[in-house]
């Protein structure tokens, strides 16, 4: 079984009466802003190609108006392209009946919605039930697999209070346990914690990333944040006016930006806590004695370097030495991109 599990392929959406016929435009040079000025449809996504693997944390990002939301309601069909395929495990999304249809959402594809979208007048476990009961399950078993999520992060004791009587962190926490209760292989999450305060916001990447660890879901994150992609995302994809500018692994985006968009993206973040020291090692072995797996992000290689007072180490992998890399090598890494060289950068 092929390692992707969703697929999108040539995927336009064009909002308007006539949104088919403006598709050839668009395919011959019309713009966003050209294809609203001279025949008022607005260009939605502009041929998406994007395979998103099975079991990591797959991040769509842009700023506001680039398509992210667009984007990944098309994937549970809450809206209809106008041409492209959307295959998840092979199936053709947009070929499946009414029936069909409602079946996929039950059991396979969860959403996480960034207002929470919690019930007001049920409680915190039969909020997070909620799923199970469309699907059947009885109370007893939906009470029992609730609080099991409940439980997981870390809600308990909120069992039955009401969405009004908690914070916002706790709602999303809700929104979360509801997404995972139902067992589905894809959970989509669109700017699910961008309404939180930032503390909260990190709390809830934390927790995520915890269950992540365990669980193995097929993840698609919405956000606009740089941050928060580069800290979740095992893959990026950066939309602009509904297009893929730029698609790969948070130390490919860094080091590798695309264009001036992309790289404006970059520019302001802590290069250090991103690139781990297999991104610039060199193909040789050090004799320091100094050893780092090659996950090891270069925030903590560094001090590491400076306190056993050495300028080189060996990286490893699977107990095998697979590069060394350098002090030098790490402070150049972490130079802002438009310093040109010239940003002198010490470490202390």
């Amino acid at each position: 079984m092929s390692d992707v599990k969703v697929s999108i392929k040539n995927l336009y959406k064009i909002f308007g009466p006539n949104g088919g016929a403006m598709v050839s435009k668009v395919e011959n040079g019309a713009t966003k802003t050209s294809l609203q000025a001279e025949h008022k449809h607005v260009l939605g996504l502009n041929n998406v190609n994007i395979d998103i693997p099975a079991r990591r944390i797959q991040v769509i990002m842009g700023l506001s108006g680039s398509g992210k939301s667009t984007l990944i309601r098309h994937l549970n069909r809450l809206i209809e392209p106008t041409s492209g395929e959307i295959l998840v495990d092979g199936e053709n999304v947009l070929a499946m009946s009414a029936e069909e249809l409602r079946n996929f959402r039950r059991n396979r594809m969860s959403m996480v919605f960034q207002k929470f979208a919690l019930l007001p007048h049920r409680s915190v476990i039969d909020n997070v039930g909620y799923g199970l009961k469309i699907k059947g399950v009885n109370k007893a078993e939906m009470n029992e697999r609730s609080q099991k999520w409940i439980d997981r992060v870390g809600l308990s004791g909120f069992e039955n209070n009401y969405p009004a009587q908690l914070s916002g962190g706790m709602q999303q926490r809700v929104g979360l346990a509801r997404a995972l209760a139902t067992d589905a292989e894809i959970l989509l999450m669109d700017e699910a914690f961008s309404a939180l305060d930032p503390l909260i916001r990190n709390d809830m990447q934390d927790i995520l990333l915890d269950l992540q660890e365990e669980l193995h879901k097929t993840i698609i994150f919405i956000t606009h944040d740089l941050d928060e992609a580069l800290n979740i995302g095992d893959n990026i994809v950066i939309l602009r006016d509904g297009a893929v500018i730029q698609q790969g692994s948070p130390q490919e985006i860094v080091l590798d930006p695309a264009d001036d968009y992309v790289r404006d993206f970059i520019k302001d973040i802590n290069r250090a806590r991103v690139l781990d020291v297999s991104a610039v090692m060199e193909a040789s072995s050090s004799d320091s004695g100094l050893e780092f797996a090659s996950t090891v992000i270069l925030e903590d290689a560094m001090p590491a370097m400076v306190k056993a007072d050495v300028t080189h180490a060996n990286v490893m992998r699977d107990g095998e030495v697979i590069g060394k890399v350098t002090l030098a090598a790490m402070i150049g890494a972490i130079a802002r991109p438009e310093s040109n060289g010239e940003e002198q950068v010490t470490y202390r």
